[in-house]
This record gives structure tokens, C-alpha cells and sequence, in this order.
């Protein structure tokens, strides 16, 4: 059985369809393209957003806000984002950057 240490921490098809979402608008996404995902695949947007801030805290994707500077997110970041185990759109909205692949 392999060692938990070795497990991606966010959804890998998440990740994959923002990643194809990404490649076929060539350009970063923003939180409209995220709930349109959410929307079009039945998905929870808290939960395909939980798995974009795991993906930049592990420097797979970055985070830039809207002046245009990368912005670094931790583990800390998206834990005080948590409402009742759920991450809240109202703080989400503070998000309204660009997320794009390193």
C-alpha cells in the first residue's frame, strides 16, 4: 500500500479539468471559469476550489490577484477559509485573481 506522504492532497480529476479548462481558453482562469465547471459537471465549486488552493500551496499552480502579483497561499490560508468544514463563496470571492499552471 503506498505512504500517504506520496498522494496528491487535491482531486487529480479536478485538477485535470481545470488543466484542460486552462489549455483550451489559453489564457488563466478566474473564479467564473470555475463555477462555470462547477456548474456544467455537477461539481461543488467549494470543493474544485479547495483542490486549485492545494495545487498552489504544492506549486503546481500559481495565484495571482488582480494587481498582478503572485500571491503565496499556505495551508493556513485555506484553512481559515473553512465554514463548517465547506469553504464559504463569500470568502472565495476574495480570490478574484488569476490561476494558471507553473
Amino acid at each position: 500500500m503506498p505512504s500517504n506522504e506520496y498522494l496528491p492532497r487535491w482531486d487529480v480529476a479536478l485538477a485535470a479539468l481545470a488543466k484542460d479548462t486552462f489549455q483550451k481558453k489559453a489564457a488563466p482562469l478566474v473564479l467564473d471559469d470555475f463555477r462555470q465547471l462547477a456548474s456544467e459537471h455537477a461539481i461543488r465549486f467549494d470543493d474544485i476550489m479547495e483542490s486549485m488552493f492545494q495545487l498552489v500551496i504544492h506549486g503546481e499552480w500559481k495565484y495571482t490577484d488582480r494587481s498582478g502579483n503572485e500571491q503565496t497561499i499556505d495551508q493556513a490560508t485555506l484553512d481559515g477559509l473553512y465554514v463548517k468544514r465547506r469553504l464559504s463563496e463569500e470568502d472565495l470571492s476574495a480570490f478574484d485573481g488569476e490561476w494558471q499552471p507553473v
